[in-house]
């Protein structure tokens, strides 16, 4: 069932004005064949994920659209599009994350695949939520790093972090992410993570190396309103209930 328009957002304001912390797994297609949908589907629910994202740096399968509609047909979990390149677009989902690159200086990848994709995107009909999108160094290359040829943050420069993100709001930006990459050795500092919420005041999601619940948890207490996780759900998809349960109860009461 198709969640109604302009409604995904919301949602993520009204949690964060209610002290409500958000999880969402991160689908990459690349990763996830059709016939394996149903059981992460069944997890994901009974886990009571809030939002489901899909998308990744590369998608080289040609089965994105394909992904998303099996998936809709068998949860009203929200689907949001997290599009690695303008070709990642399918109007199945619920939303869009229009992600800007803020922490780089890559022109392509703050405005130039936009102005690409601009007509591609209105015309899918799809909600859109313009995103700052901040890569923070993880300890090793990540496939974002790579593709968007530009240097991630410093994960000990928290004023860089803060001001970057800061200006990403004042831009207009809906949402702040702070990604450390698939598979990062190092998650977000938790400093960091503070620093930058004290000084927004819209939604902020963490993601990347979060392998734990107890670093979900400890993520959400510093600020991080939702909590991303795909790679290490990946290797084991019996963490998804784990997680989902650190960051639920990681909520204010």
């Amino acid at each position: 069932m198709q969640v109604s328009s302009h409604t995904v957002y919301k949602e993520l304001l009204d949690r964060r004005a209610a002290g409500k912390k958000s999880f969402a797994v991160l689908v990459d297609p690349d990763k996830t064949q059709i016939d394996q949908v149903g059981e992460l589907i069944e997890k994901c629910v009974s886990a009571e994920v809030d939002f489901l994202l899909v998308g990744g740096s590369l998608v080289v399968s040609t089965h994105l659209e394909e992904l998303v509609l099996s998936i809709k047909a068998q949860t009203q979990i929200p689907v949001i599009l997290f599009p690695g390149s303008p070709s990642q677009v399918t109007p199945a989902a619920d939303a869009l994350l229009y992600l800007s690159l803020i922490s780089g200086r890559n022109p392509e990848l703050l405005i130039g695949q936009h102005v690409i994709s601009a007509p591609l995107v209105k015309k899918s009909g799809l909600e859109i939520i313009s995103t700052g999108y901040m890569v923070v160094d993880g300890g090793l290359p990540t496939t974002v790093s790579y593709i968007s040829n530009a240097n991630p943050l410093p994960s000990n420069k928290n004023e860089i972090a803060v001001c970057t993100a800061l200006a990403g709001e004042m831009l207009g930006m809906k949402l702040i992410y702070l990604d450390a990459g698939s598979g990062a050795l190092m998650p977000i500092p938790t400093e960091m993570i503070k620093a930058v919420s004290k000084q927004i005041s819209i939604p902020l999601i963490v993601g990347g190396g979060i392998t734990t619940p107890e670093k979900a948890a400890a993520n959400c207490r510093a600020g991080a309103d939702l909590i991303v996780v795909g790679n290490a759900i990946e290797k084991d998809t019996d963490l998804i209930s784990l997680m989902s349960q650190a960051v639920h109860t990681s909520s204010k009461s």
